[in-house]
Formats: C-alpha cells, sequence, structure tokens
C-alpha cells in the first residue's frame, strides 16, 4: 500500500512549517475557547510590565534628580549639641566649599490672623547657599531666599496656610517673637507630600532662634549642616574616611549616592511587593491556563485519535497543539504588555503622595520584554501537563474512547515539568525578594496552596463515592455523581476558584490587620491631647492651667534623657569591631528618654523576673525594667548590665525586668523605666496627658497654654489620627489597585473554568433532555453541583487566606494576630453565588435549543 501523506511526513524528520500549518488549521474552530487561554494571564502580564516600568522610570528619575534630593554634597545630623573637639572637624569640611547650618524642633505656632494654634517642625536655616541643588519651592518664588536676609520673616508649609485662613503678609507666633508670613512653602528638597503631611514645616532665620525662648533643657533638637564640597572632593570617599569618628560622635551623615542607594532600595522593596502580587495574579491565570488546555485536549483526543492513524507521530501531534499554546500565550503576553505600558502613565499620579522625586512617564523595552517573557514561559510550563498526554493517545481511541483514559496517567515528563515550574517560581520570587529563605517560603506556600486544595478536591470525590445517598432523590444523586464521574471538573474548578479566593481573602485580611495595627486604640478615658517639654519650673503651673479650664490632669510623667555608654563591659568600639555580636550600633548613639516610676501602668504587663519599685544610688547597679523587644534587640537578658551616662554622670544598671508594652494605647510609654529614688534631681522635663471634650475645647485650651508657655508643645491625637487615616488611606487605596489584577484576573479564571465545564457537560444534558428531564431539573443538577464546588473551594481558600495572614503577621511584619473574620463571610457567599451564577448562565444557551440543534452546534 503506498504511503499517505501523513505517513509520509512521519517518517521524515519533524517538519516544523507543515506543523505550523496544522496548528493553523485546527484552532480555526476553537478560537473563541482559546480566547479564554488568552484572557486568563493579560491583567497578570499587564500589572508586572506596569510595575517594572515605573521602576525602571522611577531609578532613572531618581539618578537623575538625586542631588536636588538632598540640595547638597553631603549632610551631617546630630541630636546633640556639638562638642567643640567635633566642632573643629564640621568647620574643617567647608574648607574649599561652602557650608549651611539649619536646626529642628517640633513647637506649637500660633496664626495670627486666626489665633489657630498648630504643632510644626520649626527649622532655623542661616543665611546661605542652601539648597546647593534643587530648590525651596514657594510662592512668591523669592520667598525662599527672602526670608533669611533681614527681618523677621517665616516660610510657611502652604497647607497650613490654607487650613488656618491665612496668607503672606499675616503673621506667624513662634516661641517668644512674632514673625510676618514672607512666602507660602510648596515643596523642600527630598520631601514627598506624605512627609509634608505629617510634619509640615516653618522656616525662620537661624539669627532668631535663641530669642524664641524655645531651646530649653532637654527639648528634641536636631542639628543639620549642609555642605558643597569643591569639585575635586568625593563625598563618599571622604565620609569612609571620617566613619569611626561620625559614630563615635553619633552623627548621621548623607551623600548624593547614600540618598541614591537608600531611596532606590525602599522604592525597590515596594516595587518587589506589588511585582509578586501582580506574578501571583498570572501564576493564578496560568491555572486558567492549565484549565482551558486540559478541557481542550480531551475534547481533542477523537481528531488526535485519527491524525494518528493516518500516520502522525505522538509527537507531531505534541507539537502541533503545544505551538496554539505558545501562540495564544504570545499574543496574550503582547496585549498584556500594551495594556500596562497605558496603566504605568497613572502610576505617578497614584504614588505621588510617597515619592521625593518627580517621576517622568515613558515606554520600557526592558519592562515589556520581560513580561512578554514571563508570561510565555509560565503559558507554555503550564500548558505542558495537559499537553503530554497527547503524545501517548492511541489510534485505537477512535473506535474505543476508554482507550483514551491512559492519557491520564502522570509520566516521568509530567514530573519534569512540575519541577520546571517550582523552579520558575522560585527564581522569579529570589530575584524579588533577594533572599533565600523568603523564595522559598514564597514558592512553598504557592505549593501548599496547590497542594491543599487538590487534596481537597480529592478527599471530597472520594467521600461522595464512598458514601453516596443513594436513598436520596435523582436530582440529588445526579448532582453529586457529576462531583466524580470521568470528565469531571472538581479538581480543577476547586483549584482555580480556590487559590483565586485565596488570594482575595488574604489581601482583605492583610489589609486589615496593618490598619488595625496602627490604629490607636481609645475610650472615653483615654487621653487625647498631650503636653510635653514641660520645664520643672512650669509643671505645677502647667497642671493647674490645664484643671482651670475644666480639664483632667490624666498622667504627668518626668521625663530623662541619657544616652548608653557600656553593655556587659563592650563599648560602641568593641560592638562595631565585632559584628558578629549582632548589637545594633543605634543602642549606642541614640539618646534614650526614660521614666521613673514606683508601679506598672494598664498597658504593661511583666513577662520576666521582678519590678523593684523603690532604689537608692547607694545599693548598687540599680535595677531596671526593659521593654521585652527591645530587649531582644540588644541582646541582652535578666541580670546583664547597662552604664548609662545621664548629662555627664555614669549611672551603671542592672537588667532585673522585662514588660510587654501595649504601644497602641495611649500611655506613657518607655523602652527603659527606672525606680524611684534615682533619677529625681538629674535634669528632666515633663510630659502631661489629658482629654478634651470638643474640637473648640482643645483650641481654646492650646491657645491660652501657648500664650503662657511658648515653649511648651501639644500633640492633638485626633489630629493625628486624622492624618494617619488619611495616609492609611492612600496606603489601602495602592493596595486595593493592586489587588484589582489579582482579583479581576481571579474572576476571569473562575469565569473561564466555569465556561469550560459547560462543554463537558453538553452530550450529558442533551441526553438527559432526550431522555425526559425536565429543564427545571437538569437546572437544578446544575446548580447544586457547582454549589457544592463553589462552596468547597471558597470555604477551603479562606483557611487558607487565614494561615497565610497568619505567616505574613508573625514571620514578616512581626505583628500579633488578631484576625477579623467578619469580611469574609460576604467573600464566601459572594464567591459561591458567583460560581452558581456563571454556572447557570451557561447552561442557559443548552437548555433554550432542541437537543439536536445543540449537539450540532456544539460539534
Amino acid at each position: 500500500m503506498p504511503d499517505t501523506p501523513l505517513s509520509t511526513l512521519a517518517k521524515r524528520n519533524l517538519n516544523i512549517r507543515w506543523l505550523l500549518k496544522m496548528a493553523w488549521r485546527d484552532s480555526r474552530r476553537n478560537r473563541g475557547r482559546l480566547a479564554l487561554f488568552i484572557s486568563s494571564i493579560i491583567l497578570g502580564i499587564a500589572a508586572l510590565v506596569a510595575i517594572n516600568s515605573f521602576s525602571d522610570n522611577l531609578r532613572t528619575d531618581i539618578d537623575k534628580q538625586a542631588k536636588s534630593m538632598i540640595g547638597a554634597d553631603l549632610v551631617v545630623a546630630s541630636n546633640k549639641e556639638i562638642e567643640p573637639k567635633m566642632q573643629q572637624l564640621l568647620d574643617s569640611l567647608a574648607v574649599g566649599g561652602e557650608r549651611s547650618d539649619e536646626v529642628r524642633f517640633v513647637s506649637m505656632v500660633v496664626f495670627q490672623a486666626s489665633k489657630g494654634t498648630r504643632l510644626v517642625q520649626v527649622r532655623a536655616l542661616e543665611e546661605g547657599g542652601f539648597p546647593y541643588y534643587g530648590e525651596i519651592e514657594s510662592e512668591p518664588e523669592e520667598a525662599s531666599t527672602l526670608f533669611r536676609q533681614g527681618g523677621r520673616k517665616a516660610l510657611v508649609d502652604n497647607t497650613l496656610l490654607l487650613q488656618y485662613n491665612t496668607k503672606p503678609g499675616d503673621s506667624i507666633k513662634v516661641g517668644n517673637l512674632t514673625f510676618e508670613i514672607a512666602g507660602a512653602l510648596h515643596k523642600i528638597p527630598g520631601q514627598s507630600a506624605m512627609t509634608a503631611t505629617i510634619a509640615p514645616a516653618v522656616y525662620i532665620p537661624r539669627h532668631y532662634l535663641e530669642e524664641t525662648g524655645l531651646v530649653q533643657r532637654g527639648s528634641r533638637i536636631s542639628y543639620y549642616h549642609y555642605y558643597k564640597l569643591p569639585s575635586t572632593t568625593d563625598a563618599d570617599k571622604l565620609v569612609e574616611k571620617l566613619e569611626p569618628r561620625f559614630e563615635e560622635a553619633g552623627f548621621g551623615y548623607d551623600t548624593v549616592q547614600s540618598r541614591k542607594d537608600s531611596t532606590g532600595e525602599s522604592y525597590a522593596n515596594l516595587a518587589s511587593f506589588l511585582a509578586l502580587v501582580g506574578f501571583v495574579a498570572l501564576l493564578l491565570g496560568c491555572v486558567g491556563v492549565a484549565s482551558s488546555v486540559h478541557v481542550y485536549t480531551r475534547e481533542k483526543l477523537a481528531t488526535i485519535g485519527v491524525l494518528r492513524c493516518l500516520g502522525m507521530s505522538g509527537t507531531q501531534a505534541f507539537l502541533i497543539y503545544l505551538f496554539q499554546v505558545a501562540a495564544m500565550g504570545l499574543i496574550g503576553s503582547l496585549v498584556g504588555a500594551l495594556l500596562g505600558t497605558l496603566i504605568q502613565l497613572y502610576l505617578p499620579q497614584l504614588f505621588q503622595s510617597f515619592l521625593p522625586v518627580e517621576v517622568t512617564v515613558g515606554v520600557s523595552w526592558a519592562a515589556i520584554a520581560q513580561g512578554v517573557g514571563i508570561g510565555l514561559i509560565v503559558s507554555v510550563l503550564f500548558a505542558l501537563p495537559p499537553l503530554l498526554t497527547v503524545r501517548d493517545v492511541s489510534p485505537l481511541i477512535t473506535l474505543r474512547a476508554g482507550i483514551g483514559q491512559k492519557a491520564n496517567q502522570a509520566s516521568v515528563w509530567h514530573w519534569v515539568v512540575y519541577g520546571l515550574i517550582l523552579s520558575f517560581v522560585f527564581g522569579f520570587a529570589y530575584l524579588q525578594l533577594g533572599t533565600w529563605l523568603r523564595a522559598a517560603s514564597f514558592t512553598g506556600g504557592v505549593l501548599v496552596g496547590f497542594v491543599v486544595l487538590a487534596l481537597i478536591a480529592r478527599l471530597m470525590m472520594w467521600l461522595v463515592k464512598r458514601f453516596f445517598p443513594t436513598n436520596w432523590g435523582y436530582v440529588w444523586r445526579q448532582s453529586l455523581a457529576n462531583l466524580y464521574r470521568p470528565n469531571n471538573q472538581t479538581l480543577l474548578l476547586t483549584v482555580s476558584i480556590g487559590l483565586g479566593t485565596t488570594l482575595i481573602a488574604t489581601l482583605l485580611l492583610v489589609q486589615r490587620l496593618l490598619l488595625s495595627e496602627v490604629a490607636i486604640a481609645g475610650s472615653e478615658n483615654q487621653p487625647n491631647l498631650v503636653l510635653f517639654d514641660i520645664q520643672n519650673s512650669q509643671k505645677e503651673q502647667v497642671a493647674q492651667l490645664t484643671r482651670q479650664q475644666g480639664l483632667p490632669v490624666l498622667q504627668l510623667v518626668p521625663v530623662v534623657t541619657m544616652r548608653l555608654d557600656k553593655m556587659n563591659s563592650l563599648t560602641a568600639a568593641d560592638v562595631r569591631k565585632d559584628t558578629t555580636l549582632g548589637i545594633p550600633d543605634w543602642a549606642f548613639t541614640r539618646e534614650y528618654r526614660v521614666t521613673y516610676r514606683d508601679t506598672l501602668i494598664d498597658s504593661e504587663k511583666g513577662v520576666g523576673g521582678t519590678w523593684q519599685g523603690v532604689a537608692s544610688l547607694d545599693s548598687g547597679p540599680i535595677p531596671i525594667s526593659l521593654e521585652d523587644r527591645y530587649a531582644e534587640r540588644l541582646k541582652v537578658s535578666l541580670g546583664d548590665t547597662l552604664l548609662f551616662n545621664v548629662q555627664g554622670a555614669l549611672m551603671p544598671t542592672r537588667v532585673a525586668h522585662l514588660r510587654k508594652v501595649e504601644w497602641n494605647r495611649v500611655q506613657s510609654n518607655f523602652l527603659v523605666l527606672f525606680p524611684k529614688g534615682v533619677l529625681e534631681e538629674a535634669p528632666q522635663f515633663h510630659v502631661l496627658m489629658t482629654r478634651t471634650q470638643s474640637n473648640a475645647q482643645s483650641a481654646r485650651f492650646q491657645q491660652n497654654l501657648v500664650q503662657r508657655f511658648p515653649n511648651v508643645s501639644a500633640i492633638d491625637l485626633e489630629l493625628i489620627l486624622k492624618t494617619l487615616d488619611d495616609i492609611l488611606g492612600k496606603i489601602a487605596f495602592v493596595i486595593r489597585f493592586m489587588a484589582f489584577f489579582s482579583i479581576s484576573t481571579g474572576l476571569l479564571v473562575l469565569i473561564g473554568s466555569v465556561n469550560i465545564s459547560k462543554f463537558q457537560r453538553v452530550q450529558e444534558s442533551v441526553l438527559l433532555r432526550t431522555l425526559g428531564a425536565s429543564r427545571r431539573q437538569i437546572l437544578s443538577i446544575n446548580a447544586f453541583e457547582y454549589l457544592l464546588l463553589g462552596a468547597l473551594a471558597a470555604g477551603t481558600g479562606i483557611i487558607l487566606s487565614v494561615a497565610a495572614s497568619w505567616a505574613l503577621a508573625v514571620f514578616s511584619f512581626e505583628m500579633p494576630f488578631i484576625p477579623d473574620l467578619l469580611p469574609l463571610i460576604p467573600v464566601f457567599f459572594g464567591i459561591t453565588a458567583l460560581t452558581v451564577l456563571i454556572g447557570m448562565l451557561n447552561s442557559r444557551s443548552i437548555l433554550n435549543k432542541p437537543p439536536l440543534e445543540v449537539l450540532r452546534r456544539e460539534n
């Protein structure tokens, strides 16, 4: 018998051109179904391309605008007065260049036009060239330099002027002095809109600082020195040489390169997190890919059997459908890349409140190439497991359908593909997270999600088959039988719907956990107004004024500033030399603000040792209490010794007690607590907490306070909560924006998975109708089947999301896990109802037409 054309081709080497033609011809009748394949990955690719394009543009702009972010070549900062020896060092840095000095602190100011008061960050800047790069943006433009050149003039944040109905030309009182407002401050080098919201700035000339009377003992003051270095001086090499002396003096420093690195790293971490969210959306879409290809190849078994009878090899048949999948993956990736490029045009507006630079928008071909490459690879990888079965299809399937069941058996190649999928997920996670452990945790989480959902689906199929309720009605028995019979969709629908639910519920839980962590615990008896920087001589008078205004003195706490000199005989120099100790440098450079009392307060709970409320200087090392997590960071435990420098006087102490502190409660909480009888004579200031009943009462009290005690500052917690709410609202919007991609992909996969399952039910539904089943019976059978699948998948996904949220809270955010499960109830019912709804809509097209017409159309 002469060879047929197909048998001739089978004997030759692979003819790729002919296989491509066959792939094109075979796809003509199935492009509608293959479109589901494309839709599953579009949004995941769009998210990746948008985030990566934005990251590339941001990185470029940070490089271009790095100098304007700090306004100088070198910035040196200190939170204590400069000693004469270190002052000589600072003066020497300006030789051959320029220097400008600035003093920063927080204080109350009074807007004379409206009589409003506000806590602001006062910046006393001396006349000079700062900023040497970039500019202080103000209105009028010349106000940024005029306020330093003579007269008592101030530059005030524009938001404050609008809030207090004040304009340039009006007056503002800072301490004992009144300044004319020279202009509205719009932007400071390196400051984002978010930072300005938290700490609005008021600039005054440096030479008026002493006259304001605001520099008091115990005041929290920061000193900044800005340098423009000679062109021949490398700032980074200079600070590398001086780093030991800077650390010894407790100086912080910043160069253009270090600011560029720190800013880039901060936003790279944000971009990595968002890229992972996009990647999860893509993985979710790939579940839809696997589902689509699985059903598609099952429907093609008869066609493949015919081709095998005509002489086509299993490899050739496999390549035909692989080419189709690759083409669909490429199209979906290109469409997603185009959509992502358009979306990234909006991202600078979305993130503008968080960014210290102006971000330009442009096409990032690298991000597009990466997105298309990732989309093509993952779509092919996830499609390979069902495609590999094509190679083993027997020609006998054209005579006996049961022969095709051999294709369901997993081969060695299946496990190789599964290994490749895990390796690719792990590799991508490592590139985004930067550590093997985090990448392994992410990959393990994804794998656990797949495995648990698959096991749950298998378990349900086994339980239904093992304990089948034979005495139930026909409709219920038929619905349950659909869960385990050949061509069932139980496994695919459970995995795809369950993973979508897991992602949606995890994002929701984590968002609510983060918001609850920063929310201040409040009640009717909690303080909402905090006064600080109260000097010893003012303590009784401020308390008396508070009571005269009808306000309670809820707490009046002494605060003593000190520094850590030694830790178990280890000095700062010892810690810097031996990095294996794991003790942070800031333990010795920070300024500690501690208090003393003889009892613990409501927000504290002892977790170790014994609290001794009273001690004396003559009884040896003073027993102190440390906050437990702080003790962990310092690597100290009960019995260890700490030597503090209390403003020149050395004070040996012993860790005798550990406390757990509820920081989100409005209390005078401290890291270090001393007993009574030790610090009473030390230089100190006081903090007073009270509660006002209305905004008007709070405003009147603050006006009287600033008039009588201009050095005392007040923190209105209602204003803080409002600011926090605004900030968290913006953060939540970013989270919701990224969650949109995952949720939308989840919905597309859900629609696609249920829609694909329709093709498996066509012949069965037609057969039931032919045998006399009513429309209502068939609808009930399908509805109950999708109800069981949706409820099972959604319930399992929610359980997985709780586990994932716990892991994120405990290991990533290091916060207690107290989930709010109430919002998950609508998620469960919503996804279950959506599954049933889509299933019913798909069934309608079968039930509304005669059986013969349906069979002709589907075949």
